[in-house]
């Protein structure tokens, strides 16, 4: 078997032990749908915010709650999903999770503004479920193939973003009746997810729920801090970047139709970095040269944004596009390569995205606030590349190949072999 190549889990066996194709094939359909909808519902809504802030005459703090509401509650969410998953079975509460997302897609099409929180709100929630509890799913169903197959999902992940993103406009001007048609057609990709997940859950139910301990100590290990803060650090400058490229693009002179494809571009750029950032990392003992590559290039794309934000538009995108999608696969890796297990990788996933997204969702806000503030985007952009640096310290430190060892709050040493992929 070659080193990138993805077992199908046995979710169905005869009496001789072979796999069932069928119930493999669904599970991975399920893990690549469910992928889909983690930045969907998040991306499609971005294109559209400057159309939002004129149609409800919002200003561009309160415009940034368009996105940020939704990370919020990517944050506030996150600690709840292991205890859901621990009581109801995870395979449920997953699906009950894309069901939330549909609904709150649906929501966000009523012209009303506290619609439109709301659905961002459910949105967010239900999100938050989904990013806490697949990398578990993930590092039980694949137990050798981990740090591969989150690069499938991530890479999944972020088609769906690039998807949303760029197809939103297009399919507003053709649907010709304003955003709410736009955003509310991304309903149908969660509502595809259900149907598909729905058999998986079924030969999962009753097996679960006991299989959900508590792990004790977590939250008092460094090495977990470490991974929180890159998580955290990463999808701020992520959020920051959905909220505002756009944005960012058309207030320098950019019609909001090229803004749109640029943004859309720099989603599809992340594809490929994330797909190969997971499996380059399962490989190495120590992943401090990726992160310090996928840092310096979001940072570079920043500086791009300060001084030439038009002219080197496209350059930019590639730049980011690069960093981006190299970071968020390694933040959901290294998840998984700091767990001994996959119970833990689900509550360490519960806790980085739980203290990660409340802070993200400040990104956003504080960036609207201080353009609003400064008339500009220069201020805003210089925090960015601060936090960028916080990133690279927090991204370091969590490569060591060492696994948290919750029951004592200290880690230990992992074999010197990188893990196979």
């Amino acid at each position: 078997m070659s080193t990138t190549e993805l077992r199908i889990p046995a979710t169905g066996k005869t009496a001789g032990g072979t796999v069932r194709a069928t119930g493999g094939a669904l599970l991975l359909a399920g893990i690549v749908l469910i992928a889909l909808n983690m930045r969907a519902g998040l991306s499609s809504v971005s294109p559209l915010v400057g159309e939002l802030r004129d149609v409800f005459h919002l200003s561009a703090t309160t415009g940034s709650l368009i996105t940020a509401i939704p990370v919020l509650f990517l944050g506030l969410i996150s600690p709840l999903a292991p205890i859901a998953a621990r009581r109801h079975g995870t395979e449920l509460v997953l699906l009950g999770a894309l069901v939330v997302v549909g609904v709150g897609i649906l929501l966000r099409m009523i012209p009303d503004l506290t619609a439109l929180f709301a659905g961002g709100a459910l949105v967010g929630a239900g999100i938050a479920v989904l990013n806490v509890l697949m990398p578990g799913v993930v590092k039980r169903e694949f137990p050798h193939r981990a740090a591969a197959m989150i690069g499938v999902y991530s890479a999944a992940m972020v088609f769906g973003a690039a998807v949303s993103a760029g197809a939103t406009v297009p399919l507003e001007n053709a649907i010709g009746h304003g955003w709410q048609p736009a955003l509310g057609i991304w309903a149908l990709l969660a509502f595809a997810a259900v149907a598909v997940w729905l058999p998986h859950v079924r030969r999962r139910r009753g097996s679960v729920a006991a299989a959900m301990p508590h792990v004790p100590g977590l939250w008092k290990s460094p090495l977990a801090w470490l991974v929180t803060g890159f998580m955290g650090l990463q999808s701020l400058l992520f959020y920051v970047l959905l909220a505002w490229m756009p944005t960012i693009l058309t207030d320098n002179g950019m019609s909001r139709g090229t803004a749109a494809t640029i943004f859309a571009f720099n989603t599809f750029v992340q594809i490929p970095a994330s797909l190969a950032g997971s499996i380059i990392a399962g490989r190495m003992r120590n992943q401090s040269p990726l992160v310090f590559g996928s840092v310096a290039l979001i940072a570079a794309g920043y500086v791009g944004l300060m001084v030439a934000p038009t002219g080197g538009a496209w350059l930019w995108a590639v730049l980011l596009g690069l960093g981006q999608g190299g970071a968020v696969s390694l933040a959901l890796t290294l998840i998984v390569l700091r767990s001994p297990d996959p119970n833990t990788a689900a509550q360490l996933s519960g806790m980085a995205q739980a203290v990660g997204y409340v802070f993200a969702a400040f990104g956003p806000l504080a960036a609207g606030a201080l353009h609003q503030a400064t008339d500009g985007w220069t201020v805003p952009i210089v925090l960015m590349l601060v936090l960028s640096a916080c990133a690279l310290a927090c991204g370091v430190g969590a490569s060591r190949p060492v696994h948290v060892h919750v029951r004592v709050a200290r880690e230990v040493v992992v074999p010197a072999h990188p893990p196979v992929t």
